[in-house]
């Protein structure tokens, strides 16, 4: 998991959220460009979920032991 988000969340980064959710594990940061890069991980068997962020949503999938990285 570690190697996994240093590829997309870079020194200087800050983490604004963090939850478990059921199966899902997550965690957002802010990156030093302004960029929000959420990391949701599913430890349960397949799951869709929505992502809610200013107003607006988008619905997706995991399947089980899955890692998901979603960048806005």
């Amino acid at each position: 998991m570690i190697a996994h988000a240093s590829k997309f969340v870079p020194a200087g980064s800050v983490r604004i959220a963090s939850n478990i959710s059921g199966n899902l594990q997550n965690v957002a940061f802010r990156t030093p460009a302004g960029k929000i890069v959420l990391i949701v991980e599913n430890e349960g068997t397949s799951q869709t979920f929505n992502i809610k962020y200013n107003s607006k949503w988008v619905s997706t999938t995991l399947e089980a032991g899955a890692v998901g990285t979603y960048i806005w």
